[in-house]
Formats: C-alpha cells, structure tokens, sequence
C-alpha cells in the first residue's frame, strides 16, 4: 500500500474539499482513506498502486487549485499491539 500527500493551494473551504475528493476518486478509482482538509492546504490518500501523479495534478489543477508538492510512501495499517 501506499499514502500518497499533496499540498494544494487555492482551497479555502469544504466544498474544495469536497471537490478535490471527488477528482482524486474520480483519477484514482481504487483510492482508500481519501482526506482532504482546506486549512492545512493538505489531501492524502491510501492506494494499492502509484497511481499517475502527473495525471492527478492535471485534474486537480483543472478544478482551479495548484498543487504544490506531492510525496509517496510506503502504508502500514496501525494496528493495536499487545504490548
């Protein structure tokens, strides 16, 4: 899995977010734990493939936001340890 982040700027309240959500879902089908928040100038997601970046900034700057910087990492679940 991995967690994709983007900073974005241009949003300024949660209908951006909302927006911004959509097109990634819309870009990235398989997309999971899509979160956006117009205060932070911030979206991430989770996905099993690294989905086309240079795609995804074209959509999202299409909708009139600018993104900024992206960065991909490798995902762990959290998980609740026994010690």
């Amino acid at each position: 899995m991995i967690q994709v982040t983007m900073r974005i700027d241009g949003m300024a309240c949660s209908m951006c977010e909302a927006h911004v959500n959509d097109v990634i879902r819309k870009v990235v089908p398989r997309a999971k734990k899509v979160k956006t928040s117009h205060s932070k100038g911030e979206s991430s997601f989770v996905t099993e493939d690294k989905p086309d970046m240079q795609a995804l900034e074209q959509a999202i700057e299409d909708i009139g936001y600018q993104v900024t910087s992206v960065s991909a990492a490798p995902y762990e679940k959290k998980r609740f340890g026994l010690f």
